[in-house]
């Protein structure tokens, strides 16, 4: 043991030597604190990591540990180390940053995890000596694993130092109205940059649909699984279980009316108009017959259900969002002013912001004034692209170069 030249033993060694001292600093001094990493801390560290880097490579004829760094073995072993603990990662159910642990040890917070971050910093220190070795004098024919090697090396390395820089905020806001200040994960308010005016809000809703239930837990019917009838346009006749469903009235936006005896629904072209449906249920096999009025409800309406027999009752859903839009009108400190659109999967960007369509008054439904977007902001997000970019070109440059086939390399020796 750590006899030159070092070898697959030791690497493990250095591993499990930097997991322990990383257990020995989580639970000292805790895990850590990626905020106090942030701007103009991050770049400080940037330039002394790679001067040490420089000087390790300098320096890795006179140490051996130092020239062991950018030998294959030290890759080897960093690489089985890092994937080891970060398989633990995905099995451990991981907590937000701004929540205690979940585990004595500190599993639940790997990205904080004092062993996570030593084993990724070896991992990333021995990818660049490797860089250097390979750079240092240049080739030419080097050109495509130098992309793979340095473009991993820069996205690794900015996406964890730019991480402190990384802001996502909540922002919730109202119709007609302006909002400067938005959340962030740990509830304190912020002033932000820019401001979003509310113009409009619009959800368009899935069909409704009918269902059975038992009327003693409440639970969908057939419990394995439900069934339903989508109540699409020109429907008027369908199934469930043992009940045959005729439509006989269908109200899009109606109101329920309380009279002496019943409930009935009317046209109500307002806020807070609910869906109903007026019908017959028939049971084909008792012949038992039940016919009224069935609605999803609103939160001015209550829902209507129909009860069919003592076990069974007919109702209707809440009907699920299927697209909500949000128009909107951003001011930014630069004068600009951008009217637009925000929807899910399709956020607006804008002065280095994204603004996500995030949720909204769930209560209301449809009737929503409010709307919630998320806001994030990743300035170091550029140099991850461009270190992805240079994978993916060094990834080109290994296809182009790749070895010839047999046919042209016996031409070659003709």
């Amino acid at each position: 043991m750590w006899k030159k030249p070092w070898g697959y033993k030791e690497g493990f060694i250095c591993g499990a030597g930097l997991f322990v001292t990383g257990l020995l600093l989580q639970w000292s001094v805790g895990g850590i604190r990626w905020g106090l990493f942030a701007w103009p801390v991050n770049i400080i560290v940037l330039v002394l990591f790679l001067l040490l880097l420089a000087g390790m490579h300098g320096l890795r004829k006179r140490v051996y540990c130092f020239g062991w760094l950018s030998h294959y073995t030290a890759a080897v072993s960093s690489l089985v180390c890092v994937a080891a603990i970060t398989v633990i990662m995905g099995l451990v159910r991981q907590v937000p940053s701004t929540h205690p642990s979940a585990d004595v040890i500190g599993f639940s917070k790997m990205l904080s995890f004092g062993p996570f971050v030593l084993l990724y910093v070896w991992l990333v220190a021995v990818l660049g000596m490797t860089i250097l070795r390979a750079a240092i004098p240049f080739n030419v024919r080097k050109i495509p694993f130098l992309l793979n090697h340095a473009g991993l090396f820069v996205a690794l390395l900015t996406a964890t130092l730019g991480n402190a820089d990384m802001q996502r905020l909540k922002m919730i806001t109202q119709l007609g109205k302006t909002e400067w200040r938005a959340i962030d994960e740990g509830g304190k308010l912020t002033e932000l940059p820019l401001a979003v005016e509310l113009k409009e809000f619009t959800i368009h809703e899935y069909p409704p649909k009918l269902m059975l239930i038992d009327n003693e837990t409440g639970q969908a019917l057939p419990k394995d699984m439900p069934e339903h009838l989508l109540l699409e346009e020109k429907v008027e006749r369908g199934k469930l279980l043992d009940w045959d469903i005729s439509i006989f009235q269908t109200i899009p936006m109606a109101a329920s009316v309380a009279t002496e005896d019943t409930l009935k629904f009317t046209e109500f072209h307002s806020m807070g108009a609910a869906y109903a449906v007026y019908l017959k249920a028939v049971n084909t096999a008792s012949g038992q017959s039940k016919e009224g009025w069935v609605s999803c409800g609103s939160f001015m309406f209550p829902y209507k259900a129909l009860r069919l027999s003592e076990q069974t009752s007919l109702v209707m859903p809440e009907r699920e969002p299927q697209r909500f839009v949000s128009a909107v009108t951003v001011y930014t400190q630069a004068g600009d002013v951008v009217e637009d659109t925000i929807e899910v999967n399709r956020p607006l960007k804008i002065s280095g912001w994204n603004i996500y369509q995030l949720s909204y008054d769930e209560t209301k439904g449809r009737w929503s004034d409010v709307s919630v977007f998320e806001l994030v902001r990743d300035p170091w997000l550029p140099a991850v692209y461009a270190g992805i970019i240079m994978m993916v070109l060094g990834a080109v440059c290994l296809f182009v170069n790749a070895p010839k086939g047999k046919e042209e390399r016996k031409e070659e020796t003709v």
